[in-house]
């Protein structure tokens, strides 16, 4: 189906930070990078850590299109009871990976996403000036699937191969004391990451 494909093999990412063949529902809510990263955007010196998410829309359901509503600001407050308190948020993230492990980018990796909050790595706060954030379709204690794993791995391999990324966090970590995602149900042994790329979910 037109739209629907699961992208297959190794990912190229375009100079202006979108991956080449995988579809885009371009989020409004995200901005410039910090003026400390963006000067060094043309050489990527500062897009340095990978936080991992999870979402489901409504909670514990898949499949349907809520997620990119909520990141688009068209989510209908009066869908389901936890909605209008969602529907007044704005946040994005730089990908979302559904549970077939099709992958649909929503920010370019040149902007920020606002997908982590307040937080703070190694001592360094606003993660999402320095981040990219992925979303995984699924829930802390929901098994996520072979393919969302294989969608994975391609792009943490395009996006280390493009930019010196150190680390790869969960959300929890950054930010322990408000979130608990990627979730004990997310496996890091089969992530597969260059040498030298530190993992911590």
């Amino acid at each position: 189906m037109r739209g629907r494909r699961v992208l297959r093999g190794r990912l190229r990412l375009t100079a202006d930070g979108w991956v080449v063949g995988a579809p885009r529902v371009p989020s409004p809510n995200a901005d410039a990078r910090p003026a400390d990263v963006s000067a060094h955007t043309q050489t990527n010196k500062d897009i340095s850590l990978i936080v991992l998410h999870n979402i489901s829309l409504p909670p514990g359901y898949f499949g349907g299109g809520d997620i990119l509503k909520l990141f688009t600001n068209t989510l209908n407050p009066g869908a389901y009871p936890q909605y209008p308190a969602l529907a007044r948020l704005k946040v994005s993230a730089h990908f979302v990976i559904r549970r077939n492990g099709r992958l649909i980018q929503c920010v370019s990796c040149r902007q920020r996403a606002w997908h982590a909050g307040v937080s703070q790595w190694q001592g360094r706060h606003r993660c999402n000036d320095f981040s990219v954030g992925i979303e995984l379709e699924g829930a802390d204690r929901t098994p996520y699937t072979a393919r969302q794993y294989r969608s994975l791995n391609r792009l943490l391999g395009c996006l280390c191969c493009h930019y010196p990324i150190a680390a790869i966090t969960g959300h929890r970590v950054i930010a322990p004391d408000r979130k608990t995602d990627p979730g004990p149900a997310f496996d890091p042994s089969r992530l597969q990451t260059p040498g030298g790329v530190a993992v911590k979910t």
